[in-house]
């Protein structure tokens, strides 16, 4: 038995309400954290509930301007793309509720942290990855890796019976066949019957855009304003409403507008860091109308190489924060590259809403490297054509001599 201090993260759902009561029953103090992160959920509840479950103290924490400013912008401005589709959500949110969770332990002494992570999947590389890094002198408890936890708990049929013999209430039964994670970047759906992956995901599962057949027949015309490659101002020019300055409102705002259009909904199998492929369904409405935003305008802001050079980053990116490696000396060198990059990328991006799409149809910048005259096929624009002839022959001499030594080899 243990009379020590440790700082669970804490969500109100199955497992981690049996792990606060199975903690209790060991001897530990337990602080319940709870970050807010956007999800849609009654804190004042999951309060309550981790009160009467034992804890011994229970922190909840606003993060949702935090959690905006610098990791959702960041990603998006990143083009964080994990394997070419998924923009990333509960990766982003974990390293941050990871970090709020290991400074409340250390502001309260405690000498542990957990998580309900189990260990087939990616969120216990993000976390423990999270806390060893902020806090390498922190001891981490995760049940789901501890043989006694794992002798008591094969899965939600033994938590359940867990959680009734010992009178924790949960919100969860054996009926519903699917788990989710909501955050304000997206939400996610997977495991049960969503894993088999020719299973269509049942229309009454999804709970934050509509189903883009049922969305508005008429288009939703937005702008979107940018000041070195981060959103500063929505304008709705169909409804008159306009945000300016507060990025949380700012993207709460976008995330209206995607789930009244039924923006952002993608069924993907991925690759998990731990070697397992797992089928997710997930619900982006701001972060896929954001992400289309600023690419575009990248297009007519940001210099052809310097672009190339942060696609070619991208992928590795979004894999460091899909993998967990959220705080690292790699994420710092790539997040400082992309800094640079994002200077003068400022502008405006029209698009249209309608359906499930999102629509570039229009984009200025002040810092604009487009020039119409130039690129024009009716003037000549300070372009002389002349000079494509010894382009061209430049960039053919490799190509006429690779045809010449294959045909020498067919030859012999």
């Amino acid at each position: 038995m243990s009379t020590e201090t440790i700082v669970l993260a804490y969500s109100g759902g199955l497992d981690t309400s049996v792990i606060l009561k199975w903690l209790k029953l060991k001897g530990y103090a337990v602080v319940a954290y709870v970050a807010d992160v956007g999800q849609e959920e009654d804190f004042d509840a999951v309060r309550a509930n981790a009160e009467a479950i034992g804890a011994d103290k229970v922190v909840v924490q606003d993060l949702k301007r935090e959690f905006v400013r610098d990791y959702i912008f960041p990603a998006i401005c990143g083009n964080a793309v994990y394997e070419g589709r998924y923009l990333l959500g509960t990766a982003l949110a974990r390293p941050l509720i990871a970090k709020g969770q290991i400074e409340t332990a250390l502001a309260e002494g405690a000498g542990w942290v957990a998580h309900g992570a189990t260990g087939k999947g990616n969120d216990q590389v993000r976390f423990e990855l999270a806390y060893w890094a902020l806090a390498p002198q922190i001891r981490v408890l995760a049940p789901w890796k501890t043989p006694e936890f794992l002798a008591r708990f094969k899965g939600r049929v033994d938590l359940i019976e867990f959680a009734k013999e010992h009178g924790v209430r949960i919100p969860v039964t054996l009926e519903k066949s699917y788990s989710c994670d909501e955050n304000l970047m997206h939400k996610s759906y997977e495991s049960g019957i969503l894993e088999d992956p020719m299973r269509r995901p049942d229309p009454e599962m999804f709970t934050v855009t509509v189903d883009p057949r049922e969305a508005p027949d008429e288009e939703t015309v937005i702008e979107l304003e940018f000041k070195d490659a981060r959103p500063i101002a929505l304008r709705n020019l169909s409804s008159g409403e306009e945000v300016h300055g507060d990025e949380l409102a700012l993207f709460q705002a976008l995330n209206e507008l995607g789930r009244k259009n039924g923006i952002g909904r993608i069924d993907i199998v991925e690759n998990r860091f731990v070697g397992i492929k797992s089928r997710g369904v997930y619900e982006t409405p701001g972060g896929t109308i954001l992400h289309a935003a600023l690419r575009d305008l990248e297009g007519i802001a940001m210099d052809k190489e310097v672009q190339r050079l942060r696609d070619m980053l991208s992928p590795k990116f979004a894999e460091i924060i899909y993998n967990g490696f959220w705080f690292s000396p790699e994420m710092e060198f790539l997040q400082g590259a992309f800094e640079r990059a994002q200077r003068i990328v400022d502008g405006r991006v029209r698009l249209a809403l309608y359906k499930g799409n999102v629509t570039c149809i229009g984009r200025s910048s002040p810092s604009s490297l487009y020039d119409k005259d130039l690129s024009s096929m009716d003037i000549e624009g300070g372009f002389d054509q002349t000079d494509s002839r010894g382009f061209i022959r430049i960039n053919a001499l490799r190509l006429k001599a690779h045809k010449v030594i294959t045909d020498h080899a067919h030859e012999g």
